[in-house]
């Protein structure tokens, strides 16, 4: 079953809603690294940060390889193009609503 834009999306968020996903993703963008590699930051058990990499994976943020016996993670940055989309028509929503707030906040109140 291919998943949905909306289930990938949501999918990008909640990996990204945890502190520690987002500190595994921080090192993947600095280059492909082993669950042994991730782990060294963390006081987490290595199947706890396998656990992550799978929420990861799952969400398309991060692909595993294979060489021989390791199985290097990397980012994949192009799954993050969806949620930076959203984020960006949010944005300019937001930036014209807050605009005309000013606008109307900074206009000289009619004297009645």
């Amino acid at each position: 079953m291919t998943a949905t834009a909306d289930e990938r999306l949501d999918a990008t968020f909640a990996a990204l809603a945890n502190s520690t996903r987002r500190a595994i993703l921080a090192q993947l963008a600095l280059g492909e690294a082993t669950v042994t590699e991730l782990a060294e930051p963390f006081e987490l058990t290595l199947p706890a940060v396998s656990k992550h990499l799978k929420v990861l994976e799952e969400a398309g943020l991060v692909q595993r390889g294979r060489r021989a016996q390791f199985r290097p993670c990397v980012l994949d940055p192009e799954a993050l193009d969806a949620a930076l989309s959203w984020a960006s028509a949010c944005r300019t929503t937001w930036d014209a609503r807050l605009d005309r707030l000013d606008a109307h906040l900074t206009r000289p109140s009619e004297k009645r």
